[in-house]
């Protein structure tokens, strides 16, 4: 139990923020996903992943934005306007106007990105 304990806190010590991000975003595009595929019986859960998914793009908005970050200026821009997509096409979902597909397909192609090791903050 100890050993459990020491290597858990050494291996959340060496995360890097790519890996955090990763798994943050693969954890809530696992949750969009499955409560789509419950269809009106996981609306509750969708909304829930959807509001999560909100604060995750907001909280990169917000990075890529700070004066320290060292993203190039096309990749941040592009960051900002995926954020306000996100924000918008989330609104038509949960109106139920809309498809999660695009917002699946965005955070996948983020993940991708960011287990292709691209550009490190």
């Amino acid at each position: 139990m100890l050993a459990q304990r020491a290597y858990s806190n050494s291996a959340s010590a060496t995360r890097t923020a790519r890996s955090t991000e990763y798994e943050l975003i693969a954890k809530v595009t696992h949750r969009i996903r499955a409560a789509a595929l419950r269809g009106t019986a996981g609306f509750t859960d969708l909304v829930s992943a959807l509001h999560d998914n909100r604060k995750l793009w907001t909280a990169l908005a917000v990075d890529v934005a700070g004066d320290g970050n060292q993203l190039p200026a096309s990749l941040r821009a592009r960051i900002v306007y995926l954020a306000q997509f996100t924000q918008l096409h989330t609104s038509a979902v949960l109106k139920r106007e809309a498809s999660v597909a695009p917002l699946l397909q965005i955070n996948a192609a983020i993940l991708k990105g960011l287990s292709n090791g691209g550009t490190q903050r």
